[in-house]
């Protein structure tokens, strides 16, 4: 089955960060964070780039760059929510197939991951597609703050010639067993998505999951509820900036 076939990336932004105050506006070389995670969006050439903004101060600084923003309600739980709101809105007549969702605080992000999370919905049965990169640090294995994907790609990296799997489930704790490794990779998650228009609409209108509330993972609403995310192996992991330090690291990383 060929990939969706008018697909839109919607990046959702807000300003409320406990550890990094206003950090879609934290600045990288004179430009808001925000307006480098629009410019990898746009480098993927995919389809129409959009700002989901819960505040109108990022929507200023996204349009000014010459981008386009949709603000949204600032009391959206979750980003899943911002971008289904901001869908309605900039596209009414329905004719966006597949929804991108790009996390704000990715300012060095590679394009070709954001091109790299459709490729799963070429499967009809995948209702979502998501990002995963096999763990080479030991200290990830255990850290909570490292979400795992559970997924069974073949050891042999040409076995099936995707690197796309079925995701089982995703944990803070060490899954599967055996945290050494020397049984089988463990496989970061990266929170990419690519979902179906059709799934978003389905996902929003669930109830919070009782695993979702335990594991404090949106994505296992999705599973608990029968839906099918299909996980697509790459070999970088994106900065995700949430500290001061963080920051640095994509300052030194965008260095002109």
């Amino acid at each position: 089955m060929p990939l969706p076939a008018a697909p839109v990336i919607l990046i959702p932004a807000r300003l409320a960060s406990t550890r990094l105050p206003d950090k879609p506006l934290a600045d990288i070389h004179g430009v808001p964070m925000i307006v480098h995670v629009w410019r990898r969006a746009m480098e993927a050439e995919l389809g129409p780039v959009f700002v989901a903004c819960a505040e109108a101060a990022i929507a200023a600084a996204v349009e000014a760059a010459g981008g386009q923003a949709v603000l949204t309600d600032p009391n959206h739980p979750s980003g899943s929510d911002r971008i289904f709101e901001a869908l309605g809105k900039i596209d009414p007549g329905r004719r966006h197939d597949a929804v991108v969702n790009v996390q704000g605080d990715l300012p060095t992000l590679d394009p070709a991951l954001i091109r790299r999370v459709l490729d799963p919905l070429a499967d009809p049965a995948v209702d979502i597609a998501t990002l995963a990169v096999e763990i080479t640090r030991e200290e990830e294995r255990t850290d909570p703050n490292v979400v795992k994907a559970v997924a069974a790609f073949p050891e042999n990296r040409g076995g099936n010639g995707d690197g796309i799997a079925r995701a089982l489930y995703f944990s803070r704790a060490t899954v599967p067993a055996n945290a050494d490794g020397r049984a089988g990779p463990h496989y970061h998650h990266i929170g990419l998505y690519a979902y179906r228009r059709a799934a978003l609409e389905r996902f929003v209108a669930l109830p919070p999951g009782i695993l979702e509330q335990r594991e404090k993972l949106e994505q296992l609403r999705a599973l608990e509820n029968g839906m099918r995310i299909d996980v697509a192996r790459v070999d970088t992991l994106p900065l995700g900036v949430d500290t001061p330090a963080d920051l640095e690291r994509a300052r030194a990383q965008l260095a002109p």
